[in-house]
């Protein structure tokens, strides 16, 4: 099937004309996961009973995969259709990466040349090589829609309309301002945007002068923003944040201990909660509070503590690098917290 531009499936969402397999990736997950989020929205009516045909499946477990499509083959009950939503698809260079495994590959052949038509499954991936199977057989069958990385104007044009949407109006340079100040990450800038419109009321009017009173710096790592990246594999834009802060004059042994801290909250989330604590103890014993607290619990919810451990190990070899003579100096240091963030990016 061939891949369909935001604007198509817009059209298919107004018109409710599904595909019966929707592929949505790309650099920006803020705006893939609207659009997943969007199409099981509009895909039930009013009168319909969703609660019992909108299932959620992560391939943070890769047996989700043959229960998702067990599922998608299920008629629905006391509705239209039935939507199926897979987050976390990997499938990337190296196969030991991979969330889409090869052993569901024979199962998810044999639903995608003959979906379920009651059915709309959406599958939303973080990363995919073009030159593996896995990737090939989902372009060849589903609807595909990238969601790029915005950039230039076409950012600036987005920041512009989610301003407009609150009832604010940015001043001359303010757009450019914020995005210099908050980064490019569509999430942390819409929570900025928001903060920003309510700020400026009643007048409406948003000014650099406001942005510079409101809106922490990128520097302060809002929301997670490099360690969710290395969690998650988008080794490019973790590199990418890291070398922002690093423009800022961000302290290489600073970056090194909020990493850490970080993954050992994320370590100790997850032990937790293998264990059966529930989240407000989770969230007790390991600090877990304030606006970025989902974020936390979904990143440890789909990150096994092997590979916690091993990021952790790998902190230390690090920071004792950077504290003799191995990364002595401001290049040295900034140059053993980027091999850190490759490694933890890869593993």
């Amino acid at each position: 099937m061939p891949e369909i531009s935001k604007e198509q499936l817009r059209n298919h969402i107004k018109t409710g004309s599904f595909a019966p397999v929707y592929l949505l990736h790309g650099g920006e997950a803020y705006l893939r996961d609207i659009a997943a989020r969007t199409i099981a929205d509009r895909a039930f009516a009013e009168d319909e009973l969703r609660e019992f045909n909108d299932d959620r499946f992560s391939l943070s477990d890769p047996d989700d995969m043959v229960r998702a499509l067990a599922a998608a083959e299920q008629l629905p009950m006391m509705a239209s259709r039935r939507v199926i939503r897979v987050s976390d698809v990997r499938v990337a260079a190296a196969a030991n990466r991979d969330t889409l495994k090869e052993d569901a590959l024979p199962r998810l052949e044999k639903y995608l040349a003959d979906p379920c038509p009651s059915t709309v499954l959406i599958l939303t991936a973080d990363e995919l090589n073009g030159n593996r199977k896995a990737t090939k057989l989902l372009k060849q069958h589903a609807a595909v829609v990238e969601f790029a990385q915005l950039e230039g104007r076409e950012l600036e044009d987005w920041v512009r309309r989610q301003f407009q949407d609150y009832g604010a109006e940015p001043a001359d340079g303010a757009i450019r301002f914020l995005i210099a100040t908050a980064g490019s990450e569509l999430q942390r800038l819409s929570n900025e945007i928001k903060k920003l419109a309510a700020a400026a009321m009643p007048e409406g009017l948003v000014t650099v002068e406001m942005i510079e009173a409101v809106v922490p710096h990128s520097r302060e790592l809002s929301n997670f923003d490099l360690t969710d990246h290395l969690i998650a594999g988008r080794k490019d834009r973790a590199l990418k944040v890291l070398r922002k802060l690093f423009d800022d004059e961000a302290e290489p042994l600073m970056l090194l201990g909020l990493i850490a801290s970080r993954y050992r909250t994320l370590l100790m989330a997850k032990e937790l909660m293998d264990h059966g604590v529930d989240r407000r103890t989770v969230a007790k014993r390991a600090k877990i509070f304030g606006p970025g607290a989902d974020d936390v619990f979904a990143a440890a919810r789909r990150t096994d503590r092997t590979r916690l451990t091993a990021a952790i190990n790998k902190m230390a070899a690090a920071d004792l690098a950077i504290k003799t003579s191995v990364g002595g100096g401001k290049a040295g240091s900034e140059m053993q917290i980027e091999m850190l963030v490759c490694e933890l990016a890869e593993l």
